[in-house]
């Protein structure tokens, strides 16, 4: 019988074993998560090329799948940041609006990753809690966050930097990649814009160039929401009548002061009754974290802001006004996603030089869409496809066909459990999304989903949309308005994509109402929604 030497043996099983880590390793994709705040889809060029061209991020829809249905299940920043973490409804993670506390107890995928043993990281906003759990590293801006200058909150200390926060960010995160990365293991990386959230500031050379530019209005810029009901009616996001001269659309406090009374006058009803009128802080804050160098840049366009705004204003009639604030938040909103774009593409280069982009699932996503002058609005929350829908594009080389789109119904719940399938990492038995792996392999069989579920609760509140849940399928969306109204309202997507007309009491709908109706009776219970967590959830 031949003997074999027990070294050498040894050595074989060590060789066999650390070949298979090293192969696991590399067959376990690398995740960056890109996602920007308030992004309206409308304001990407791979969905729609009238407002912007962003030929970075259209790239990574280029390279991969394209979602044209892809929507959020809570359309405002916090809760929607929850439900992506922990791939459950906001009524089960409790982060049902910006205000409620986020149970940290709770797991998140990063945690999941971690110890699978991806690295993570995490730069920009998360919008809550100091420390994100299952991240290695990270600097995040505390709540909003600014534009100019930002605080960053640090494991050990904050920081203040100076810069503009889009490059900043996109900074932080490259550095991480060159300087801190372990090519032993693969990663998750968070970067997470704060842009083009409100009230736009963009950096001063961007500021320059978009304010020369004049953007197409939308179709439904003077809505006067005939077809709705009394959510569309009262809610307050109107370009006119609600959207701040100094905060937004940043003429200077002494003009507004030098002119006297500015018509019309915005005043907000808040939660208790009581009225709110804007003050100068909204304009003063951002601005006064300008050092005299950088004010000096800013103040070449501001002058030419409240120049234009003094002559012109007065002689203006409120289609005039309506026009010239919508070109103002244009101007500003779109400059903040150009920066967002340029700094998009110095991170996908920098995959592409080093060659991680071999094996680098790449993301890019918003916590929400957002209006831009549709029916006259700015903001989100409502069901309504500007603020329910979604950016969504994902590259995955050699998964994922090129320049491939889906129309399927997928939501932020989904991006959890995709992840987690994506890197083998079993997911827990209580997150409530679809992992759509299936879609991105195009095997189309195994998804089945065929309408989405969606509650927002933030009412009484700021913009005082009115809480509401619904069911949405391709061709419909059901939703009622509850809590101090009864309402319901349906509209016909296919033939009415403005969703401009109500057609819950038309007797054409009357089949469609009964059977959507029953559908989100058996949603509700699905996704363990239900009339008593909605009367928990008012305080």
């Amino acid at each position: 019988m031949k003997k074999y030497n027990p070294l050498l043996l040894l050595f074989i099983v060590v060789c066999i074993l650390g070949c298979s880590r090293s192969s696991e390793t590399k067959t376990k994709p690398n995740i960056l998560f890109i996602m920007s705040d308030d992004h309206a889809y409308q304001a990407i060029s791979a969905y729609d090329d009238r407002l912007i061209q962003t030929p970075n991020i259209d790239k990574i829809a280029n390279e991969g799948m394209l979602f044209n249905n892809a929507c959020v299940t809570n359309s405002i920043c916090a809760p929607s940041r929850a439900v992506i973490l922990t791939g459950k409804h906001s009524h089960l993670n409790g982060k049902i609006d910006n205000h409620a506390k986020f149970d940290d107890s709770q797991t998140t995928f990063p945690q999941l990753f971690q110890k699978a043993g991806y690295q993570t990281a995490m730069f920009g906003k998360l919008h809550f809690g100091n420390n994100p759990k299952g991240v290695d590293d990270f600097l995040i801006l505390p709540g909003q966050g600014d534009y100019i200058n930002p605080r960053f909150i640090g494991k050990d200390k904050d920081t203040i930097i100076t810069g503009y926060v889009t490059d900043i960010i996109t900074d932080l995160t490259l550095n991480w990649f060159k300087t801190k990365r372990d090519k032993t293991k693969p990663f998750l990386m968070m970067y997470l814009h704060k842009a083009p959230h409100r009230a736009w500031w963009p950096s001063p050379e961007k500021f320059a160039e978009f304010y020369e530019k004049e953007f197409p209005e939308p179709e439904t810029l003077f809505d006067d929401y005939t077809g709705r009901g009394t959510a569309a009616k009262t809610a307050e996001m109107n370009i006119l009548t609600h959207m701040q001269y100094m905060h937004d659309s940043k003429v200077r406090p002494s003009t507004i002061e030098e002119m006297g009374k500015i018509e019309p006058e915005i005043v907000y009803v808040k939660g208790d009754g009581t009225l709110m009128r804007p003050t100068a802080k909204g304009f003063n804050g951002p601005f006064g974290r300008a050092n005299e160098k950088q004010k000096k840049k800013y103040d070449i366009t501001l002058d030419k802001i409240s120049k234009d705004f003094k002559a012109n204003w007065p002689k203006m009639n409120n289609k005039a006004k309506m026009k010239w604030k919508f070109q103002r938040y244009m101007q500003d909103y779109l400059a903040t996603i150009s920066s967002v774009d340029d700094n998009v593409g110095r991170v996908l280069n920098y995959l592409e030089e080093s060659g991680l982009d071999k094996n680098t699932i790449v993301v890019y996503t918003s916590d929400q869409g957002f209006y831009l002058g549709e029916h006259g609005w700015f903001d989100k929350r409502f069901i309504y496809d500007e603020s329910f829908k979604t950016p969504l594009m994902i590259k995955w080389p050699n998964v994922i066909k090129p320049g491939t789109t889906s129309e399927e119904m997928v939501q932020n719940l989904d991006f959890a459990q995709t992840f987690l399938e994506a890197a083998m990492i079993e997911a827990p038995n209580d997150m409530q999304g679809e992992s759509l792996i299936p879609l991105l392999k195009e095997d189309s069989e195994k998804w089945n989903r065929n309408a989405v579920y969606y509650h927002y609760y933030e009412y009484p509140s700021v913009h005082m949309a009115k809480r509401h849940y619904g069911i949405v399928t391709k061709e419909f969306k059901l939703t009622h308005f509850y809590y101090d109204i009864d309402e319901w309202e349906l509209y016909d997507r296919l033939k009415d994509p403005n969703e401009i007309n109500n057609v819950y009491k038309n007797s054409e709908y009357k089949d469609v109402v009964e059977k959507l109706t029953q559908e989100l009776k058996e949603m509700r219970i699905k996704y363990k929604d239900s009339e008593e967590l909605d009367k928990s959830f008012i305080y």
